[in-house]
């Protein structure tokens, strides 16, 4: 394996640990991240020439850690004695990186550490997928669907704030995990859902996806009497137990109603019913959850694509709608209802969704679907169309490529 392929797998794959350690060991959050990346760089200079470390985590956790101590040491020699008081003698630090099966579960508890109450709360889950996940900044713009500037300033803004405000960025004590559950679940579950979000080159990320999953079930495990986390842990159960079967073998999209089921892992689908049906209805977020992981599980206990309950779905989805009034809630509920009544009813629907998400690809995407199943096959062009002028590159634009060719053959 070249330098590079090593460099773009531990990046991949450690990137979200290895800053978590720093993050946890310092304190500064503003400062690890740039270190990291500062390491990352230094790694593409060095290892062409010199070779890949034995141990190229360890390598880049130890470069990070000796640039953030001189960072560090840089602000002593600027700032007030108060603040020299405060970082004169840094945290012990780790001789090296621990394999990774070690401190997988690490990351857990920091998560509770980055959705700190103080910070603003849109940004909390944010800031969690970037520090303790890993997770791309334009990747955490599209699942909030704000642009990747935005976040970046959000992301930037908050990084600032903790330093300029002295919070405490440490892992908080047990009793105080409860305030933070929602939180921790939405960056686990925004977590889950970049690994399958279409994007870029892959399909879908799957084993960072599966890492999501760990998590959940852990989290649930550690807290079992908090239904969010329980939730959370079927939700992700039963949508990761299609995973085999959602991609074909040259790397393009499964649509749902076209994967084979038998691919599906059963025992996994029966793990996620049973903590479904363990749950009652509640509230907050923790209801959101239970009607997401209920309308997993109808398609997941469907045999076939015809025994699905597309009316038990719409109905989730329009409760589910209530107290979200997500337009990504609606435009599922369009899909849904027009499964179950019929396309026109579907694009009713719809509507409203696309007014509340002016260019949004995916509304393009399903009045384009619901189109063409009402047999209006010029006007599904044209919105199939519109949904390419908003999708980048990669799988599922292929997607929409050979659809809004299977039309123009048809014709």
């Amino acid at each position: 394996m070249t330098w590079a392929a090593v460099l773009g797998r531990v990046h991949a794959e450690q990137w979200g640990r290895l800053l978590g350690q720093l993050i946890r060991s310092s304190g500064r959050a503003d400062l690890a991240e740039d270190a990291l990346a500062e390491a990352f760089a230094q790694a593409a200079e060095q290892w062409p020439g010199q070779g890949v470390p034995d141990n190229p985590a360890a390598w880049l956790a130890t470069v990070a850690r000796r640039r953030l101590l001189d960072v560090q040491r840089a602000e002593i020699r600027r700032r007030s004695p108060q603040f020299r008081a405060a970082v004169a003698s840094p945290r012990e630090q780790p001789s090296a990186d621990p394999a990774p099966d070690q401190h997988t579960d690490e990351r857990l508890p920091l998560l509770f550490m980055a959705t700190h109450p103080a910070l603003a709360e849109d940004v909390r889950p944010a800031l969690a997928l970037r520090f303790v996940l890993g997770v791309p900044t334009d990747t955490i713009a599209r699942l909030f669907l704000v642009p990747t500037a935005t976040m970046a300033a959000r992301l930037t803004r908050a990084k600032k704030r903790l330093v300029l405000t002295g919070i405490a960025f440490g892992i908080p004590e047990l009793e105080q995990w409860p305030e933070r559950v929602d939180d921790v679940a939405r960056a686990i579950y925004l977590g889950f859902t970049a690994g399958y979000a279409p994007g870029g080159q892959d399909a879908a990320r799957v084993a960072d996806a599966g890492d999501a999953v760990r998590l959940a079930v852990l989290a649930a495990e550690l807290m079992p009497d908090h239904p969010t986390l329980w939730a959370l842990a079927a939700l992700v159960r039963l949508h990761h137990a299609r995973r085999d079967a959602r991609i074909s073998a040259d790397g393009s999209l499964v649509l749902l109603a076209n994967q084979d089921r038998s691919r599906w892992r059963a025992d996994e689908i029966r793990d996620g019913l049973t903590r479904l049906t363990a749950l009652r209805p509640t509230s907050g977020y923790a209801e959101e959850l239970r009607l997401q992981a209920l309308i997993a599980a109808f398609h997941a206990s469907a045999a076939t694509p015809a025994d699905t309950d597309w009316s038990g779905i719409a109905r989730a989805y329009r409760r589910l709608e209530q107290p979200t009034g997500s337009p990504i809630v609606r435009l599922n509920r369009a899909v849904a209802v027009g499964e179950a009544v019929g396309p026109a009813a579907g694009l009713a629907v719809l509507r409203a969704a696309g007014e509340q998400l002016p260019g949004h690809h995916r509304v393009a995407l399903v009045r384009a679907e619901l189109l063409a199943r009402d047999g209006r096959l010029q006007d599904a062009r044209v919105a199939f169309r519109e949904a390419l002028a908003n999708l980048v590159e990669g799988a599922e634009r292929r997607h929409v490529e050979a659809r809004l060719a299977s039309l123009d053959a048809d014709r």
